[in-house]
């Protein structure tokens, strides 16, 4: 099968996105595809696969996100704005609502955050700190808390975004403490129904740094949810306020969040590129085939690059 699709990405994030609308694509075993395409060694390499799927009565069109473990998240807040940008482009629209696996949201078209860089809002939520939303077997929400059974005494909130977040804000990220406190995650211990994302957070004088280790993915250069999730921690814990934009940074760039807390039904608001960095198509088979791109994009790689110096 040769398949068409689009590598982009949000804050660094990066995807290969599919219109998986096209019919001949119905009952597309997606897995094997994510897993051979998101291979770093191969002629792709990617964090997971976007698939712009159909909408129905309430939503102009749906996303699914596939890991590059072949795992499929409740959501993906990076790549949904790529699709959003997708979807509202097929569409000609300007904000659509968005149907994901478990939950809505919405996307809008926004002015260019640097010259070059194709923006989209994306709302989301509601963000919960139900236990039994995060998925983390213990009797009550943990905000700012030691996590019983969790092998490190750093104080963390759990949070469903709606994927399962563990946020913690430290002095200095050490990666080292992060990848293996997520690495634990990401073998199901009892204590999580679902593994969960792991987040070190720093304040700084300009906003947030988050950098997470991402449940099916591992250490990545962005997770949008995860950026949604700390500033919403951020206001939880009263580090900053609810309903003021927060520039937070990631090794892969930045966005722009609002945490909208409990007076705004506890949506998270996130700006943020959706760079296509190029169109292209490849034999998928037992093998991949060569890459052949069809549409070279660098101009806009090198508008955000520009932008995140």
């Amino acid at each position: 099968m040769e398949l068409a699709f689009i590598k982009c990405h949000g804050s660094g994030n990066d995807f290969a996105l599919v219109d998986a609308r096209d019919p001949a694509l119905a009952g597309q075993d997606w897995v094997p595809v994510a897993r051979r395409i998101c291979d770093r060694a191969g002629p792709v390499g990617a964090d997971g696969i976007l698939l712009l799927v159909q909408g129905d009565k309430t939503h102009a069109f749906g996303m699914r996100v596939i890991n590059a473990d072949g795992s499929e998240p409740e959501t993906c807040l990076n790549g949904l704005r790529c699709i959003g940008r997708a979807g509202l482009e097929a569409l000609g629209l300007e904000s659509a609502s968005v149907k994901l696996k478990t939950s809505s949201a919405g996307v809008e078209r926004q002015p260019e955050l640097a010259p070059g860089v194709v923006t989209v809002r994306t709302i989301a939520g509601p963000a919960s700190s139900d236990p039994g939303d995060v998925g983390l077997r213990v009797p009550a929400p943990v905000i700012d808390a030691a996590v019983p059974g969790l092998p490190s005494s750093r104080a963390f909130t759990a949070l469903a975004m709606p994927n399962p977040h563990l946020i913690t804000f430290v002095d200095r990220i050490d990666v080292d403490e992060l990848v293996a406190l997520g690495s634990w995650c990401e073998a199901r211990p009892g204590l999580l129904a679902d593994r969960a994302n792991v987040s070190f957070v720093e304040m700084r004088d300009d906003g947030l740094f988050v950098q997470t280790f991402e449940r099916g993915v591992g250490l990545t250069n962005a997770c949008g949810t995860a950026m949604g999730g700390a500033t919403h921690a951020a206001g939880l814990t009263g580090r900053v306020p609810f309903g003021q934009a927060i520039t937070v940074h990631n090794p892969g760039g930045k966005v722009r969040v609002t945490a909208e807390g409990p007076d705004g039904s506890d949506r998270v608001i996130i700006d943020g590129n959706a760079t296509f960095i190029y169109e292209a198509t490849i034999e998928i088979g037992d093998e991949l085939g060569p890459l052949k791109i069809t549409r070279d994009r660098a101009a806009e790689e090198a508008a955000w690059r520009l932008a995140t110096r």
